[in-house]
């Protein structure tokens, strides 16, 4: 009876890897894996394995801290969402005058960045707002009208004077800058109100308006009083 021989290994064909590989058996390893993909491995330790990479892009998603994409050339400010409804609500409803409207938007607008305050006197809020009305010939708001609105502003807690020709933001409504930025703002405030919880910049006016008073839909306590001007 004649003993079964082995059965001879094709060339070419893979050889037994050992129950503990060598570092010799790794390279062969490869090189089988690089003849398979049509491409021989080189071998262990040849420069040509620390190829270059050719023609290759990279895209990369936004970087979530890059700057804005703002229109114009003055930067942007950070409003409250509940406050910016509620000056187009204020507005339909006539509970705030135009002129009000529009001398708050234009000194909210040049704030410094990281202050609170805008430096205007009076007359430049005037002129400010008339540059388009004044090349166009049509109607532009007074310097009296502009002084009682920067009052019915203050009474509101919109804003405050400071002197000096500035004019301080309610910095909870409206603020340029980061938020460390304006909760020193806030302290500083508070200090020079003694603390005052119904002192600016608190107890936003007028009436007291609360949030869940003016979702779309519903009736507000405004509205009842029409104001012109």
């Amino acid at each position: 009876m004649s003993s079964e021989q082995p059965a001879r290994r094709r060339p070419g064909g893979p050889r037994p890897v050992p129950t503990h590989p060598t570092d010799d058996v790794c390279d062969d390893i490869l090189s089988i894996l690089g003849r398979q993909l049509g491409d021989a491995a080189p071998p262990a330790g040849d420069p040509r394995s620390r190829r270059k990479l050719k023609n290759v892009t990279f895209e990369y998603a936004d970087d979530p801290r890059s700057v804005h994409n703002m229109a114009g050339n003055s930067g942007y400010s950070l409003a409250s969402n509940w406050f910016t409804q509620l000056l187009a609500q204020l507005a339909v409803a006539n509970s705030i005058t135009k002129s009000q409207l529009c001398v708050f938007l234009f000194v909210a607008g040049g704030q410094a960045p990281g202050t609170g305050f805008a430096q205007y006197t009076q007359q430049e809020i005037t002129t400010g707002l008339n540059e388009i009305a004044a090349k166009k010939d049509g109607k532009k708001i007074t310097r009296s009208t502009v002084n009682r609105a920067i009052k019915a502003l203050c009474e509101y807690k919109w804003v405050e004077q400071a002197g000096n020709g500035k004019i301080r933001l309610n910095v909870t409504l409206w603020f340029r800058g980061n938020s460390a930025s304006q909760h020193e703002v806030l302290a500083e405030i508070a200090a020079e109100h003694e603390n005052d919880p119904a002192a600016f910049p608190h107890d936003i006016g007028p009436e007291r308006p609360h949030q869940e008073e003016f979702d779309f839909g519903q009736h507000g306590s405004y509205g009842t009083e029409k104001r012109t001007g």
